[in-house]
């Protein structure tokens, strides 16, 4: 019953639209509706999950959802990667 795993079929344009939706969205939540920063990574889960499920992977829930968690995940890496470089660059 369980026996295969899922077949997902992503490939790198996925990511070069995707995870720049997602980071976008997430900054509009945060500088136009002031979602506070703790919240962040929620906005970008769900909106990654609904991108990747009704947007990229359509017809393929276990991949819309995989692929979702991947686009949430490098949105916020960016976004918290790039706050601490600016961070340690102002605090020399």
């Amino acid at each position: 019953m369980f026996a295969e795993y899922p077949i997902v079929h992503t490939n790198i344009w996925d990511a070069f639209w995707a995870v720049p939706v997602v980071l976008l969205i997430v900054l509009a939540a945060k500088w136009l509706f002031g979602v506070r920063s703790s919240w962040l990574s929620t906005v970008a889960t769900i909106a990654a999950l609904l991108l990747s499920i009704f947007v990229s992977h359509r017809g393929n829930l276990a991949a819309g959802i995989f692929m979702g968690f991947f686009y949430s995940g490098a949105a916020i890496g960016i976004l918290y990667s790039v706050k601490q470089s600016y961070l340690a660059y102002r605090a020399d």
